[in-house]
């Protein structure tokens, strides 16, 4: 079974700073793969430990695709090749931009059986790119996958609903967006780490692929949510005295 995944290459959420205009800086942020596509890469490295292939890596970005360090990281993940389209209009791109890149670059990968991604991205979790890349490549598509067993030219999906938990059984080549609860992401050892430099990593640009015209989506701005102070009123023990109190500062904001 010859799988793709999509990943997606994000700033580090714990390094953005909200500034008091409650625009964000990324200054300082590392970057990083999207935690919810770890699950995605995870989930099609143990099909391919179950059931014989290939598992390649695939994005699309601005010049962080070509970043050696993150091509390390996702390559130290299990995958035996990573593919990637740079081109500085996909940076920041919205998700029906990066579908049609993508649904771009999977025309230059070569022969496929399924195409993984994660429920959304780091950074956005539009959780539309993998519909729409189903849609475009014309395949059956599902999304919310908590489970994939894999058989003969076909997988056998769990989706986890509200009040049930729905099976199907998918024919090949599909695409499924995978949950994060589907697996446990592993984490690299260090010869895993090492190993990850000698694997292929194959760079992208305009002139190699298709990319869409123009964007459907334009961001106007980023802000981050208004800061709201919250008061603290502690009063500590249960006695009668106590609640009574506690009664008092509750009655004196409401009033």
């Amino acid at each position: 079974m010859n799988i793709l995944v999509c990943y997606k290459i994000v700033p580090d959420e714990q390094d953005i700073v909200v500034k008091p205009d409650q625009t964000l800086s990324f200054d300082r942020a590392e970057l990083k793969i999207g935690q919810y596509d770890l699950n995605a890469v995870e989930a099609g490295v143990q099909l391919v430990e179950a059931a014989g292939g290939a598992v390649t890596a695939l994005t699309v970005g601005g010049a962080e695709v070509d970043n050696s360090k993150m091509k390390k990281s996702i390559l130290s993940r299990g995958p035996g090749s990573n593919l990637a389209v740079k081109d500085d209009s996909l940076a920041g791109a919205d998700s029906a931009t990066t579908a049609k890149a993508l649904a771009a670059a999977v025309k230059k990968a070569g022969e496929w059986d399924l195409i993984l991604c994660g429920e959304g991205s780091s950074d956005l979790y539009s959780q539309q790119v993998g519909v729409q890349l189903g849609e475009l490549l014309g395949v059956p598509t599902l999304n919310g996958v908590s489970a994939i067993t894999p058989g003969d030219g076909c997988v056998t999906v769990e989706r986890t609903l509200e009040d049930e938990v729905e099976t199907l059984e998918v024919r090949l080549p599909a695409v499924l967006s995978v949950t994060a609860d589907i697996n446990v992401t592993r984490v690299p050892s260090m010869k895993e780490i090492l190993g990850a430099g000698k694997k292929p990593s194959t760079i992208l640009g305009s002139g190699d692929v298709e990319l869409p015209a123009g964007r459907a989506v334009e961001t106007t701005s980023l802000l981050a949510p208004a800061q709201a102070q919250r008061k603290c009123v502690l009063v500590e023990g249960d006695s009668d005295d106590k609640i009574a109190e506690f009664c008092r500062a509750i009655r004196t904001e409401l009033q």
